[in-house]
């Protein structure tokens, strides 16, 4: 039985992220011959609209305000909420990033549907569909199916299968305009201050390159950083390096920090403590790289090296610059 499904794209500093085109292919699946529609929310945002019907949605709402400029839940819920009345969706999809763990329960409340967060996976086909999501730190998976009603899905970055051009829809775009008023507005939010970060975002980095306590110092991160670039990867970090002053939070990978599910997870000593395997745990090719045969991180990993990683990086970043030379 077909349906209706709509998407919440992830918008940051006025771009989609890869994870939006993950959930337009999931919802195109869900949909199963029904209507796909995409919610996008900000300012300056219009443009972000284009050529989405080649990627199979076939209406896609827009919402252009500055108070959407920044996340704020009671402007998001009043907007999105014009969109869901005019679509009627049976089904959800936002990104499980800060906004979406936040905005995920507050729209499940109000629309008294069923929520599943930080799947990874869809197995089953029309109305027998199950969401399948990790649980105890990725030792264990379990398989959701909503019954009945609204069924509100948050989805884990670099896992699902993201939708293709070539569709051939034309699609439509309706901009909707909406008044946000004092009354509805508990808080506002003027300024995000954020620290500079040119790098690539940790949650849909292909690659990632992340240090531990093993690199001793805040110098330490220089040979990682060297051969993140050279890859074009992403540097991360265990709270180990973090809580030491090695580097900033915003790396932090683990169960208290960013869940990151890339192709290559390069662990540079990092022992492997269960926090750290939960945020990592299910990349696709893990490499360790540590100086103790017993470290926890070699029971997970794909690759082992024993060695010391201020030998062993620079050797793998020589041979790297071979390798990719000859092509």
């Amino acid at each position: 039985m077909s349906k209706k499904v709509l998407v919440l794209a992830d918008v940051r500093r006025q771009k989609l992220r890869n994870v939006t085109l993950e959930m337009i292919g999931a919802a195109t699946r869900i949909a199963d011959g029904g209507e796909v529609g995409v919610v996008i929310l900000g300012k300056d945002i219009k443009a972000l609209a284009d050529g989405l019907g080649n990627y199979g949605v076939d209406v896609s709402y827009v919402v252009d305000s500055a108070e959407l400029e920044h996340y704020n839940p009671s402007a998001y819920r009043k907007a999105f909420m014009e969109a869901v009345r005019d679509f009627e969706p049976s089904a959800i999809l936002m990104a499980h990033s800060a906004v979406g763990r936040d905005f995920g329960p507050v729209m499940a409340a109000r629309l008294g549907a069923g929520q599943v967060s930080d799947i990874v996976d869809i197995e089953g086909e029309g109305d027998d569909l199950r969401f399948v999501r990790p649980i105890y730190a990725g030792k264990a998976f379990t398989k959701v199916r909503i019954k009945q009603g609204t069924t509100i899905v948050t989805v884990r970055p670099n896992n699902l299968t993201p939708a293709e051009a070539g569709v051939g829809k034309a699609g439509t775009v309706k901009e909707l305009a909406v008044s946000f008023e004092q009354p509805d507005l508990a808080t506002m939010v003027r300024e995000i201050v954020e620290k500079a970060n040119t790098g690539v975002d940790l949650t849909e980095a292909k690659v990632i390159v992340s240090g531990g306590r093993g690199v001793k110092d805040a110098s330490g991160f220089e040979p990682l950083k060297e051969l993140a670039d050279l890859l074009g990867a992403a540097v991360g970090a265990s709270r180990g390096a973090c809580d030491a002053g090695y580097c900033d939070y915003s790396l932090q990978i683990g169960q208290t920090g960013k869940v990151v599910t890339p192709d290559l997870y390069i662990a540079c000593g990092i022992s492997g403590a269960i926090q750290h395997l939960a945020g990592m745990s299910s990349s696709k090719v893990i490499v360790a790289i540590n100086k103790d045969p017993e470290a926890p991180i070699f029971q997970v990993a794909d690759y082992g090296i024993v060695g010391d990683l201020f030998e062993v990086v620079p050797m793998l970043t020589s041979e790297f610059k071979n390798v990719l030379a000859d092509r």
